[in-house]
């Protein structure tokens, strides 16, 4: 009998249902393992019943539970640990925290990373969804045919996503531009060339913020569902979410209500901001607002009138039948409501069995696609508010963001700024930069109305001085309050710190040393480049010469032999390269590091413009993948 066994017997099957759809439900990025942060915003949420302290209690058996101190915990130890908790506050607070997910399915076998009989679910209806959204979507491209259409009732998803070109492809419909498609395996696919693309896919997906840290190129190989559309769930939400913020669609100021700070507004996330958009229609059309995608939306009363109020907006010629509201089958209502969306060409990711269950996850996706197909707002009546100041987030704030997500942090960063500024991400990040916090001295949510302000404002303290005083940053002139005022310059003085630190902390691991200065990042180039005569050295992460891209595409064809085709690379006579062979070539060379397995968050016109702090991030990187082939 397994040790898994054993603990099973020890509960009834009920409980163990319970317990592994719960596990399922913390599991946010469906990698199969829980980690301490998702468990702290299960029990954020769950607070409501019990005290603060009595959750930082739970919370530290189970990371006390963790047996094997990987950062993780399996289902295997989320059992043992439970049954140390198994009080009737705990059981009941447990019970009301945890809601029942849709359209669960188990499959059988087991992981193959160790953890020794867990049982995997996945969501029949989302892959059905996202079979049919990607046959959609990459329908006319050419290097997929031999993939496309795929069947959403049987498996061909998992066997589709192989040999990498799909995510790759659907990563670029989502962030366009983000791979450089002349890096793609895309002829006589070995499996090391597929091994390549999907590599190509993980860190690609990573520098668009997604949570890729749990899963490698051979869970994809291998198909395994969870992991699969875990991944593909993060890869469309990127691309559903682009164009809801108000620099991108000024009509969103129509959302703001009566006597509300801009601020507030800027801050909200796409999930409140579509909830804002349909509440909107619905109060023009007279009818009861919504509070969820799921429990609210499943009698289709909300969407046959958001579809009308959007038709009569536009002007439309298409004329939505509300004669479906009559009908009191619900299933058949809101097929009824499906078949109103489909002559808006907006029937994508739910049936009809999805609405009426509350689907909340593939309704969220439903309505964003509504959204960026017919946002139908009017031009913004600003009442003497420059539309001129909001603009969108710089490169930076993007790049930092997205490497922050990308890295797990809870709960998800939207706005680099007021979602830093309760302190609790910054916290996290130095935890990965190993610096250790003292989560009992941490204000975690919610917050009390009276003195959430100065609950934040010591958190930021909190880490403002871990910082300064453990992490030795150079943080002279900031303090907890310009992080939780959200002052832009104070915040990412310390997320670079942040960001670099964790760069180079792969080089420490490599035995580089403790402190990696920028010089000796530097001579690493230049030797490594001068041993294969190489003539592009550089003075510094600032060097003109950086712009071209060729000290970065010298590099990898010294540590990746083979991987360059030069017939790509532009190399320019004595005048130097023009603007538009500048940016082929950082294209070609940013894809190509995260090919040969580099995890880079810089972007291309980072190195057109030379931006020496994301220079110095990509020969870090580089560095680091250099080093390790070396001791392999």
């Amino acid at each position: 009998m397994t040790t898994m066994e054993n603990h099973i017997t020890q509960i009834s099957r009920e409980d163990l249902e319970e317990l592994r759809e719960a596990f399922h439900k913390i599991d946010i990025d469906n990698s199969g393992y829980v980690s301490d942060f998702e468990l702290q915003e299960l029990f954020r949420q769950a607070s409501f019943s019990l005290p603060g302290y009595k959750v930082r209690e739970i919370i530290e058996t189970f990371v006390a539970g963790d047996t094997n101190k990987d950062e993780k915990i399996s289902f295997e130890e989320f059992v043992s640990i439970y049954q140390e908790l198994k009080s009737k506050e705990f059981s009941e607070t447990f019970r009301k925290t945890i809601t029942r997910r849709d359209g669960i399915r188990s499959f059988g076998g087991t992981s193959g990373n160790s953890s020794e009989g867990t049982q995997h679910s996945y969501s029949d209806e989302e892959k059905v969804a996202f079979v049919n959204w990607i046959n959609k979507g990459l329908a006319k491209d050419p290097d997929c045919q031999h993939l496309l259409p795929m069947n959403p009732n049987d498996e061909s998803l998992f066997s589709s996503v192989r040999d990498g070109i799909l995510l790759c492809k659907m990563i670029n419909q989502s962030q366009p531009d983000t791979i450089d498609e002349r890096v793609i395996n895309k002829k006589k696919l070995t499996t090391f060339k597929m091994t390549e693309n999907l590599v190509l896919a993980l860190n690609s997906a990573s520098a668009i913020g997604c949570t890729v840290v749990s899963i490698d190129a051979h869970d994809l190989m291998a198909g395994k569902p969870h992991l699969v559309l875990g991944l593909l769930w993060q890869i469309i939400k990127v691309g559903l979410f682009a164009d809801i913020e108000i620099s991108r669609n000024e009509g969103l100021m129509n959302l703001l209500s009566d006597g509300e700070q801009l601020e507030r507004l800027l801050s909200l996330s796409p999930e409140e901001m579509l909830l804002r958009w349909v509440n909107h229609h619905l109060q023009n059309a007279g009818t009861k607002t919504i509070r969820n995608f799921s429990e609210d939306i499943k009698d289709s009363r909300a969407y046959f009138h958001l579809l009308e109020q959007i038709t009569l907006q536009e002007e439309s010629s298409i004329k939505i039948d509300m004669t479906g509201l009559k009908e009191h089958n619900l299933d058949q209502r809101a097929e009824l409501m499906l078949q109103q969306a489909a002559r808006m060409e907006c029937r994508e990711f739910v049936t009809a069995h999805d609405v009426t269950s509350g689907n909340s996850k593939l309704n969220l996706a439903f309505v964003a696609n509504l959204f960026n197909m017919h946002p139908s707002l009017q031009r913004a009546q600003t009442n003497g508010m420059e539309m001129g100041h909001i603009e969108g987030e710089t490169r930076e704030e993007k790049t930092f963001r997205n490497w922050m997500n990308s890295l797990g942090v809870s709960p998800y960063v939207n706005h680099l700024y007021s979602d830093l500024s309760d302190g609790l991400v910054i916290l996290q990040l130095l935890e990965k930069v190993n610096v250790r916090v003292n989560w009992k001295k941490v204000n975690n949510h919610p917050h009390p109305v009276l003195g959430a302000n100065m609950k934040k404002l010591e958190n930021c303290n909190y880490a403002v001085e871990l910082g300064r005083d453990v992490a030795h940053f150079s943080l002279v002139g900031i303090g907890g309050e310009n992080l939780s005022e959200g002052s832009p310059m104070h915040t990412l003085a310390l997320v670079w710190q942040l960001m670099r630190r964790y760069t180079v902390l792969v080089l420490s691991d490599l035995g580089v040393g403790e402190k990696v200065g920028d010089q000796i990042i530097l001579n690493w180039v230049n030797t490594t480049l001068s041993q294969k005569q190489k003539d592009t050295q550089i003075s510094s992460f600032k060097d003109h010469l950086i712009s071209t891209s060729l000290p970065v595409i010298d590099l990898i064809d010294v540590i990746a032999p083979g991987t360059v085709k030069w017939d790509m690379v532009k190399k320019g006579e004595k005048g130097g390269l023009r603007e538009a062979d500048k940016l082929s070539n950082a294209k070609y060379a940013i894809s190509l590091a995260r090919k040969i397995g580099t995890r880079v968050y810089a972007l291309p016109d980072d190195l057109v413009e030379v931006n020496p702090k994301m220079v110095l991030t990509l020969f870090a990187c580089l560095m680091g993948h250099g080093l390790k082939k070396v001791i392999r």
